[in-house]
């Protein structure tokens, strides 16, 4: 077992309420070969998606899974202070309960970071999703920010709980860390998500225009929950490009017609001078890291 600092870590409740999806003024979208479409997108209680479900190939454009939960309260010192906790604070893996509606007692668990939107995405079992509806209640217990790996700092972590960690249970050999990932994703196909400081919450995505690059790396067959490395990708403060640094992430929302964008990744760990071993598995996915299905 990886040695981590998680009894350090501070557990604490964030709040969010099941979100509408929502449709921008213009209703089309116009895709990157200049088509414009109509498309479900962010938002809502996706019933027929979830983490272990492909990413590609839907009527849709930014489709989260599962449960999409955001906080809109807005306090008038900090107007979008309690949204952001609730997307830096919630890690992958953390727990998500119902705290009001019919589903109260329920429990799920957050899979994904959405930026832009900012939301957060929760897997719960199809007969609790039956039971939400929108601006029902979910708290998260947040715990994960400032997870650190003991025995190889030069690997930094985020969006991590120690939960989905140990799940997870990669091992440390021969001074890197190796990690199973379902794919190997260059940093040249990279989008929108690109220029923040931070990639504390968010994601930023995989652009799927190129189908000779898609057929090389085996993208087709992405799934939502899937673990990606993203090669010569340096996420430690930002995301940017640099030759030979590491960066594993989350496949949490779906592809996208418009250019620049596609299958959101959220950022799990990062290296900058590439002490990640990225090892194929096509197990590799949250859903079964956690055993959140029972029908994959």
């Amino acid at each position: 077992m990886i040695r981590t600092n998680k009894d350090k870590i501070v557990k604490i409740s964030v709040i969010g309420e099941v979100v509408s999806p929502v449709i921008g003024d213009a209703v089309y979208k116009v895709t990157a070969d200049g088509e414009p479409v109509i498309l479900p997108g962010v938002g809502g209680i996706t019933y027929n998606i979830r983490v272990g479900d492909p990413a590609a190939g839907w009527m849709a454009d930014h489709v989260e899974p599962g449960v999409s939960i955001e906080n809109r309260v807005s306090d008038r010192r900090f107007p979008t202070g309690q949204s952001r906790a609730l997307n830096v604070l919630s890690c992958i893996g953390n727990e998500a309960k119902v705290v009001k509606g019919d589903a109260k007692g329920e429990k799920g668990v957050v899979v994904g970071k959405h930026g832009g939107i900012e939301h957060v995405m929760v897997d719960f079992q199809p007969e609790t999703m039956e039971k939400l509806i929108i601006e029902d209640k979910v708290m998260v217990r947040a715990y994960g920010v400032g997870l650190k790996l003991l025995d190889l700092p030069e690997v930094m972590v985020f969006n991590t709980s120690p939960y989905f960690l140990e799940a997870y249970d990669p091992k440390i050999k021969n001074g890197k860390i190796h990690l199973p990932v379902t794919h190997t994703i260059p940093a040249s196909i990279m989008g929108s998500g690109l220029g923040r400081s931070h990639v504390a919450s968010g994601d930023y995505d995989i652009t799927m225009f190129c189908e000779v690059t898609c057929d090389e790396y085996g993208l087709d067959d992405l799934c939502f929950g899937d673990l990606v490395a993203i090669e010569d990708a340096d996420h430690s403060y930002g995301r940017i490009y640099r030759k030979g640094a590491m960066s594993v992430g989350i496949v949490t929302h779906s592809n996208c017609v418009v250019a620049g964008h596609g299958p959101g990744v959220t950022t799990l760990f990062t290296s900058k001078k590439g002490a990640i071993e990225p090892v194929i598995d096509p197990d590799a996915n949250i859903a079964k890291i956690l055993g959140l299905r029972d029908d994959l």
